[in-house]
């Protein structure tokens, strides 16, 4: 038996028994500060604002009183405020965030580590790292982002670093909260939690969460609405007696989501005429899913010094995304086996004033609008049914001591993880009549997908920081050992075996990171590591490897803090990965090498009080990156990257970013104004015509008042200025952001 098998076999075993409570999480350092001495506490990286000021790296904690400032639940809203994050707007809600750190690809948050509650989220993080789930941002009690060298901690992708978000705790005494919100859209939200701990040690904690939009977007001739209903329950379970070295706790979790999203984008000149039109080709796009996820926790104090810990996690999804794929132009499809032009062809050729084939300009624009019908069988709709699993055990030790005359925090984790994509797809066969679409038959169950992709591997870590007068220096070193492959099937549920192919990698991911306290206000900090994308199962595809750089400076002076960070990604191999939500013309699952590419930028962030009077505050915090990415080599034309030579720019990577946000607190009032500026992207390495996205300039606002203890009340409006902007062109088509939208709300505890 192998090695590798061995460690398969471990893994499955150890999560075949713990199964009925299953679920995961990273060993981490700090922890939540509602937590008491002995309980089991939220696992986060970093665990407070403070904390993430002292760190010999780049890492930003946002907690729950800035969370509340505007009461997002969406994400990407959220994470804008953090520089070197960039952002591919896509549905307008963040229900399937596109979240990059540091240049890396933003397309389905795939090259950065997602975690909550310190524990890998994503649906097949190493098999199919694609975010087709995100946590309910709106249960969150913070968010916390970690780059540079501290990202060591946090893998597989360690280039530009982990995002971590951190679910309620369970709070020191009993009691609870209700939010409701209501707003534009038929949109509502209800967030209810209710928990406590006994005298005895034990611990609980029920929470529900729904949210519910028929959406911004009109679809032609069609009274669906374009909106979504997610409802997520979760369950946590503590025994900590006071005064005891154990602690364990078990979470519980379940999401169900249902939303009338689609890939079919706009042309440009319809954009134009109506940016929140969806065309009526759409009209039967939605996407259902349900996330179980459970974690069982233990924690051991084995002294005053060291402490240790075991997780054994389990994580399943399921979701089906039956939405329009493209049209076969010559005729009808075959229901086994359908080969038309996707409709990122199609709206290209429109862009241009073009026909394709045989089919002129005018017919590929009546066929957007619902003016030409349609062969039989010509419109592919694809059932694009996948299951999920994330599985694995976790061991980690923290220690705090001197040694060898220094003071030491030493951390260490070993991983043993598994996952799978099970994909089951169908294309149906549709024509469109007077504007509606009518299905013609049903295709082969399988015969758009039928595959199996799975992948194993063992990670490790040992990550120390060690002070030496003023100076911090924070060693750490990462080991991944990956197993990936891929099985296609060929007769439906039978599943005959047609071909099968693998890939592995073996990595060692060193890191060191400098802090030197120059002043009792000035810090100087630095760092270079190795970072690392794990690659797909296709065969002769590299990982994605790049050298990381970072200098800075921060600065801290009772209520102001500044901090301005230079970063350099000196990538050996880019890498691109096929996703049907990539919009490219490849193989879906295929990977490509892009070669050598070099990612340079600027990361600043200002915090300040500018009053001077003791009766209110008026924060401001200014957020700035700067970033340049662009290829080192001339590649030619490929599939997914487009024409590509050296000095083409890397695809959705703003040059320029700015957030400033301005608030007034006095008293029981609190009101705040945010700025969100954003440069054009090109979204393909060629940029050319209709080939980038428009600059944009987001105004939101937001106001509450405490009328007591136990009751405040909110109000918050988004895109005041109510623009329209392209802000993706993938997968298919010019993309809006979200039109103004007001909503209110009320906070009653209890």
């Amino acid at each position: 038996m192998s090695p590798r098998s061995s460690r398969s076999r471990l893994a499955a075993a150890i999560t075949l028994a713990l199964a009925p409570f299953g679920a995961q999480s990273l060993v981490a350092q700090a922890v939540s500060g509602a937590a008491t001495a002995g309980s089991v506490e939220e696992v986060t990286i970093l665990g407070s604002q403070e904390a993430a000021r002292k760190i010999p790296g780049s890492a930003h904690f946002i907690g729950e009183k800035q969370l509340r400032q505007f009461a997002y639940s969406d994400v990407q809203r959220i994470v804008r405020e953090v520089p070197g994050v960039s952002l591919q707007i896509e549905d307008g809600y963040g229900l399937r965030p596109n979240i990059g750190i540091r240049g890396v690809a933003t397309e389905r948050s795939g090259r950065i580590t997602l975690l909550e509650d310190n524990v890998l989220i994503a649906p097949a993080p190493y098999s199919a790292p694609s975010a087709y789930y995100f946590p309910t941002m709106g249960r969150m009690a913070a968010v916390e982002i970690v780059k540079g060298p501290a990202a060591v901690t946090q893998g597989p992708y360690t280039i530009g670093g982990a995002l971590n978000m951190a679910s309620t705790p369970i709070p020191l005494q009993t009691g609870g909260e209700l939010l409701t919100e209501v707003g534009q859209d038929a949109t509502y939200r209800v967030h209810a939690k209710y928990g406590g701990r006994s005298d005895n040690g034990f611990g609980f904690l029920v929470e529900a969460h729904q949210w519910q939009s028929d959406g911004f977007q009109t679809i032609d001739r069609s009274g669906a609405n374009t909106g979504l209903d997610v409802t997520d329950f979760m369950a946590k379970l503590s025994y900590a007696p006071q005064g005891s070295p154990h602690a364990v706790e078990l979470k519980l979790q379940l999401a169900d989501q249902d939303s009338n999203q689609s890939y079919l984008g706009l042309t440009d000149a319809d954009f134009g005429g109506d940016a929140l039109r969806r065309y009526g080709l759409s009209e039967l796009d939605n996407i259902a899913t349900e996330h179980e996820q459970a974690i069982l926790r233990y924690n051991y104090d084995v002294s005053a010094n060291l402490s240790v810990s075991a997780t054994a996690y389990n994580n399943t999804h399921q979701r089906n995304w039956f939405k329009t794929e493209g049209i076969d132009l010559g005729g009808s499809a075959s229901a086994s086996d359908y080969a038309g032009t996707s409709w990122a062809s199609v709206i290209n050729a429109v862009n241009a004033g073009t026909g394709l084939g045989n089919v002129s300009f005018a017919e590929l624009q009546g066929i957007l609008d619902g003016s030409t019908d349609t062969a039989a069988g010509s419109v592919q709709l694809r059932s694009n049914n996948r299951e999920y699993y994330s599985r694995g055990v976790q061991f980690g030790a923290n220690w705090e001591g001197d040694f060898g005359g220094l003071s030491h925090s030493l951390r260490a984790g070993l991983r043993l993880h598994e996952d799978e994509e099970d994909r089951f797809q169908r294309n149906d066969a549709y024509s469109q009549t007077a504007g509606k679409l009518g299905l013609d038959y049903l295709g082969e169950a399988g015969g758009a997908g039928n595959q199996v992709q799975s992948a194993r591997a063992l990670a490790f870590f040992v990550h120390d920081e060690i002070r030496v007068g003023n100076w911090t220096l924070s060693p750490g070193l990462r080991y991944e050992d990956i197993e990936q492959d891929r099985v296609r099937f060929s007769g439906g549920a039978a599943r005959n075996y047609v071909d099968g192919r693998e890939n592995t990698a073996q990595v060692w991911l060193p890191g060191l990171g400098v802090s030197y306290e120059a002043t009792a206000n000035w810090t100087l900090i630095a760092g270079v590591h190795k970072g690392f994308t794990a690659p797909s199962n296709s065969p002769g595809v590299k990982e994605e490897v790049a050298i990381n750089y970072e200098l800075g400076v921060r600065f801290q002076d009772g209520g102001l803090s500044a901090e301005v960070i230079g970063f350099l990604s000196d990538y050996d191999n880019l890498l691109g990965q096929c996703t049907a939500s990539s919009g490219s013309d490849c193989v879906i699952g295929d990977a490509f090498n892009g070669d050598a590419a070099t990612v340079a930028g600027l990361e600043a962030l200002v915090s300040a009080d500018l009053s001077s009077n003791s009766a209110y505050r008026v924060p401001l915090t200014l957020s700035y990156t700067r970033i340049d990415g662009e290829f080192d080599t001339s590649i030619g034309d490929t599939d997914f990257f487009g024409t590509v030579n050296a000095g083409d720019p890397l695809p959705y990577l703003p040059e320029n970013q700015l957030r400033i946000a301005v608030g007034i607190e006095a008293g029981r009032w609190t009101s705040y104004l945010s700025a969100n500026y954003v440069d054009d992207v090109c979204v393909r390495a060629s940029c050319g015509a209709f080939e980038s996205t428009d600059d944009s300039l987001t105004l939101d606002a937001s106001a509450s008042y405490q009328f007591n203890a136990a009751l405040n009340v909110f109000l918050r409006a988004e895109n005041l200025s109510d623009t329209h902007d392209i802000m993706g062109r993938q997968p298919y088509g010019a993309r809006p952001n979200k039109e103004r939208t007001l909503s209110a709300g009320l906070r009653v505890n209890f």
